[in-house]
């Protein structure tokens, strides 16, 4: 075959060697076949299973080899369809995956080495010319999704006649527009078709911006992804019976017609302004998605295929995919692998957690640790009433994940019987890790801790909230200051995924391994942080929001500086994101920073007086503006444009990261970017804050020198 003969259907590519040398090191997902007698005299099913010869640790996953191995596989296949004399002629054709995994889509570790739009599309081309013959072999196809489907995984099964789905299933979802892609193996143009254009735009642009947002199987059964559910013990058994059925006519799946193209069009509006709203037009990705699904009402199957071939071609080779790969590659490989900690097997178990403080945070924590270790919690604070409120919420949240059927009544019920309050911290006797969440004070910091340590046993661990004070003063006065170490989280605690480790002047490397292994049974994601005031994602971010309200204060009026960053895509605005912090917060961190470094953080007189005025934030509740909050923000002579806002905050960014590596606050800039992008929502199509630093050229500009060289 010549580098220009066709592969498939949507026009001219290259040759199979040419576009499996893009992919030297792919771990190649087999098709393998083999026959099913179907039960109720159905005939012979070919069920093809996707398996890259790995556990579920390592996904099935997409390259050119893969999609040539399930190429090979369909024509065997599809012979079988009008068979020749001697050969047992096939019913229908079904496709499931490993255990755990159905196949999660594109080999993502290959596409940086695509080095032009020629064989971008001819990987595009490829995928599309492979999975839609699913649909088109004369007989009915059934995708049996086992296991996590995202991607092409999903893709492929929706190119089928009909899916099936576990109960089980953990993860089904178009990821794509999360990492600066769309789903172009057909899912713009099959998903709106099939469950309509609202649903399907939720699944292919809300969700991924949204947290990277999965269903579950369930979820995806009832939005009609798949046609029917079955329990994860007999679900390949049940699922040829109901194919079988389906082929007998017993069953018949029916298919809503299109949407009228007013609903259609309403959608598409509803979705863009979803996006706006959340990257004001910052990346391209979702648009470009938005604009498939928009067409796909109207396009033959050609049209739209052909349509999500060029546009993938087009992102495939763009800055914007290159930053959301090198994101993912941080969120999933450097997270498992924390830089600068210590041994392992230091850790020491915890069977036992007390937490000091009953209010919201403290609260938060103590259901993150009930559920995650199951093991008892015990929170204290200084009166009955505030503990009882206390303990109270963490009992009633527990009992509503348990009404939405997130959890089971047993395990609510267990859960609820772990968690307890009390007055005095001889409840701590026999803990093993101690955290407190108290009043953002040294010297009551210092009380706590001395008043634990009092109890406890010598071998366990103390840990501090803080987000912005020194954890080595908390620690100075106590008999073993190198039992203490920060344990930063996030609000609200769920949710998000980073806490900072925090190494003080005495921490040892035994703390700091159990810190680091009940951060890991916590599920959340840990970077090992210098104690330095604020720490990493604090600092940076009171930083930048300092020279805002800088500009504020001079006299830049505050819906300016308030949409300045808008061409970043930030997940929030400054005065959001003041909000949400509360303003009394964000001065008690700013008047920290201040101290330690005056030269570069100062406090906003304009932020002093309203928190002085009580003031929550720029909006009210219904999201309208507080006219009296403008009036506090107003005054000044020296008014600065949206860009000199941006620019301003983005060198003082530049600026504070190279003081903070210098510092040795994080091992490298990969850990700054970690931090950003888990704890700050720094956008994905951004990529680390440091490399985009680089690429629009402010690092050199404010430090001569590029993070990453």
């Amino acid at each position: 075959m010549s580098d220009t003969e066709n592969l498939q259907p949507n026009g001219p590519g290259l040759s199979d060697s040419v576009i499996t040398s893009l992919f030297p090191e792919e771990v190649v997902t087999k098709a393998l076949v083999r026959d099913v007698e179907l039960p109720y005299g159905a005939g012979t099913m070919a069920l093809i299973t996707l398996d890259n010869g790995h556990d579920h640790t390592r996904p099935s996953t997409f390259g050119p080899a893969g999609l040539i191995s399930l190429r090979e596989a369909l024509d065997s296949v599809a012979a079988r369809t009008s068979p020749q004399a001697g050969e047992r002629r096939i019913t229908a054709v079904g496709v499931t995956g490993k255990p755990f995994i159905f196949a999660v889509g594109a080999d993502l570790t290959g596409a940086a080495l695509i080095g032009s739009r020629e064989e971008a599309l001819a990987i595009g081309r490829l995928g599309h010319s492979v999975f839609r013959r699913f649909g088109e072999l004369g007989v009915p196809s059934f995708a049996f999704v086992n296991g996590a489907a995202l991607g092409g995984g999903l893709e492929l099964a929706l190119h089928c006649s009909y899916r099936t789905i576990s109960s089980g299933v953990p993860a089904v979802a178009f990821p794509e527009c999360f990492l600066g892609l769309l789903p172009g193996w057909g899912g713009t143009y099959l998903l709106p078709r099939l469950i309509g254009p609202a649903d399907a735009l939720k699944v292919i642009i809300e969700n991924p911006l949204s947290q990277n947002r999965m269903l579950r199987g369930p979820q995806a059964h009832a939005l009609g992804i798949a046609d029917a559910m079955f329990e994860p013990a007999d679900f390949l058994a049940e699922s040829l019976r109901w194919a079988a059925r389906v082929l007998d006519g017993s069953v018949t799946v029916r298919r809503d017609d299109l949407a009228e193209p007013s609903v259609w069009a309403q959608a598409v509006a509803a979705a863009r302004l979803f996006t706006d709203g959340k990257l004001h037009g910052a990346a391209p990705a979702p648009y470009r998605a938005i604009d498939l699904v928009a067409a796909a009402r109207d396009r033959s199957r050609d049209e739209g295929f052909a349509a999500e071939d060029e546009a993938l071609a087009d992102l495939l080779v763009s800055d914007e995919l290159r930053a959301g790969l090198y994101a993912f590659d941080l969120t999933q490989k450097r997270v498992r692998h924390v830089a600068g900690a210590p041994d392992k097997s230091l850790a020491r178990p915890v069977t036992k957690v007390g937490i000091v403080g009953a209010g919201l945070m403290a609260a938060q924590i103590a259901l993150l640790f009930a559920r995650r270790l199951e093991v008892p919690v015990v929170l204290t604070d200084l009166d009955q009433a505030r503990l009882d409120a206390g303990v109270g919420h963490v009992k009633a949240e527990i009992a509503k994940l348990a009404s939405r059927g997130r959890i089971s009544a047993d395990t609510a019920s267990r859960l609820t019987g772990l968690v307890s309050g009390s007055l005095t911290k001889d409840a701590f006797a026999d803990a093993d890790f101690v955290i407190e969440a108290v009043f953002e004070e040294t010297s009551v910091k210092q009380r706590v801790f001395a008043e634990v340590e009092a109890v406890v046993r010598p071998d366990c661990v103390l840990a501090t909230n803080t987000s912005s004070l020194s954890v080595t003063k908390m620690a100075a006065g106590l008999a073993h200051p190198e039992r203490v170490a920060g344990f930063h989280f996030f609000n609200p605690v769920a949710m998000m995924p980073l806490v900072e480790v925090v190494r003080a002047a005495a921490t040892d490397d035994a703390t700091l391994a159990t810190a680091l292994a009940v951060g890991k049974a916590l599920k959340k994601d840990c970077v090992l942080v210098k104690d330095s005031p604020a720490f990493v994602v604090n600092r940076l971010l009171t930083r930048f929001l300092g020279e805002v309200l800088a500009c504020v204060d001079e006299g830049t009026p505050v819906e300016v500086a308030e949409h300045a960053p808008d061409p970043l895509g930030l997940p929030v605005t400054p005065f959001v994101l003041l909000q949400l912090v509360g303003p009394a917060v964000a001065l008690h961190v700013a008047e920290t920073l201040a101290a330690a470094y005056p030269d570069r953080f100062a406090v906003s007189p304009k932020l002093r007086a309203l928190v002085a005025a009580g003031k929550t934030g720029l909006y009210q509740p219904d999201l309208t503006v507080d006219e009296s909050v403008v009036a506090i923000l107003a005054g000044g002579d020296r008014p600065s444009t949206a860009e000199q806002v941006r620019e301003r905050a983005l060198e003082a960014l530049a600026e504070e990261i190279r003081l903070l590596l210098d510092e040795g606050v994080v091992a490298a800039p990969e850990d700054v970017d970690l931090c950003m992008i888990l704890g700050a929502g720094w956008p994905f199509h951004l990529g680390g804050i440091t490399p985009y630093l680089d690429r629009s050229g402010i690092t050199e500009k404010v430090t001569g020198t590029p993070f990453r060289l």
